[in-house]
């Protein structure tokens, strides 16, 4: 019976996290991480947190125990990254952050935190790649993704002429950011206990805002200025990493700096081309085909395999190659660019535009619509929203085109919302 109760509590855990736009679907090898991660007590509560930020004052009402008590659990998950907690005006807020971009990577990003991180590293790689649900829901489940690419800004700045917006380049979400923390890359980290990790910089994994508040103030991450930020930049792009963050327009959480070998965003983006899980940047390469030599520096520096030699077709040099692109394929982030010592490649703009949500709020909705989990936002019944919370997510909705409008509608079976589309028609788009 005591077996059966144990497992009903990380169940009960697991449906917790699949109230996120981004879930975990449940199986064995998701038990057996939760348990590494918390303990049967900490997953029935956790289990019963509200998706949006909460006091501990609100969580020791739903676990109906003494504030301190409740203060006490949820500052002891914090310090080992299953939760963030913040600091704003005098309040402080906690979150339960999703599994990814969340705690699966803050229980690797600090060594030697108390967890079995070679078992850990075990689990994820065998959840991520021989269970392909989770992460097929995470990065392919809709077209609109948790993450995008930065593009590369040295050869960015070769072209004078090319529009790139402030958001579209990492050095200004360093420069603008409030607080910056750094930790190890989660990625390479698991690698590196399964025997199979590059020997790309490790100490690099960035995060912002809240989130770096909370990391740099229970030691999983440590606090960086924006010269040092921007130094680390360089630095991955000289090695050839890509810049791959989140894909909002305001307040960024994190950029990692990934390889193509040990990074799961550029894993997923070879593994599930197709289906397009990665946010591309608004620039694709072009390759002067006339005097691209076949080198071959491009299709090695490419992370997602998007390079490829083809024959020049050249009379006079039957064995001449040539550098081609598949533009299905390509992340549009430079790294091609950089690598091409000759500058035969150059940036120009995608023939269509990549449209970035405005903020995590606005990203949580739209992929919320899309996989089919819309409700789980609007109506959280572990916690009442306030109205301010609710004003957030409705105008977001509000705000968006009338097809994804219409799927909020069919979602939320809701007669309010329907009248509220109703009053509220959507702009004319020319």
């Amino acid at each position: 019976m005591s077996h059966i109760a144990l497992k009903d509590s990380y169940l009960a855990l697991s449906e917790r996290l699949n109230r996120f736009p981004q879930g975990a679907p449940p199986s064995e090898l998701l038990f057996r991480i939760l348990e590494t991660l918390f303990s049967p007590e900490e997953a029935a509560l956790v289990a019963q947190l509200p998706i949006r930020p909460f006091s501990a004052a609100a969580a020791a009402r739903i676990w109906k125990r003494p504030v301190a008590e409740a203060e006490g659990v949820l500052e002891a998950l914090a310090s080992r990254g299953m939760l963030l907690d913040m600091e704003s005006e005098g309040r402080r807020t906690f979150v339960l952050p999703p599994p990814m971009a969340g705690f699966f990577e803050f229980s690797m990003m600090r060594v030697g935190n108390g967890y079995d991180q070679k078992l850990l590293a075990e689990l994820f790689h065998a959840y991520l790649n021989e269970e392909e649900d989770f992460v097929r829901n995470l990065f392919a489940g809709g077209e609109t993704q948790l993450g995008r690419v930065f593009v590369d800004e040295g050869p960015l700045a070769r072209e004078p002429g090319l529009e790139v917006l402030d958001y579209e380049r990492a050095s200004e979400v360093v420069k603008g950011a409030a607080h910056m923390g750094v930790g190890t890359c989660y990625c390479r980290h698991k690698m590196s206990h399964l025997g199979k990790a590059c020997d790309a910089p490790m100490d690099i994994c960035m995060t912002f805002g809240g989130t770096a508040q909370s990391l740099v103030k229970h030691g999983i991450a440590r606090r960086v200025d924006a010269a040092e930020g921007l130094d680390l930049l360089q630095q991955a792009r000289e090695r050839g990493l890509v810049q791959f963050g989140e894909n909002v327009r305001s307040k960024v959480a994190f950029i990692c700096n990934c390889c193509g070998c040990c990074c799961e965003a550029l894993l997923a983006a070879k593994r599930f081309a197709w289906l397009h899980p990665v946010a591309t940047t608004n620039v694709i390469p072009e390759v002067d085909g006339a005097a691209c030599d076949g080198c071959g520096k491009c299709v090695t520096a490419c992370p997602v395999e998007a390079m490829g030699l083809v024959s020049a077709g050249d009379p006079h040099r039957r064995g001449r190659r040539k550098a081609r692109l598949d533009p299905d394929l390509c992340l549009g982030c430079g790294v091609c660019a950089r690598a091409c010592a000759r500058g035969r490649i150059r940036l120009r703009p995608r023939p269509v535009r990549v449209l970035t949500p405005a903020t995590t709020a606005h990203r949580a909705v739209v992929m919320a619509i899309e996989r089919g989990g819309l409700q789980h936002l609007i109506f959280d019944n572990r916690a009442q929203w306030n109205h301010r919370a609710m004003a957030a997510i409705l105008g977001a909705i509000l705000a968006l085109p009338p097809v994804k409008r219409a799927l909020a509608s069919r979602q939320m079976k809701s007669i309010y919302l329907d009248r509220l589309l109703a009053s509220h028609p959507p702009a004319r788009r020319d």
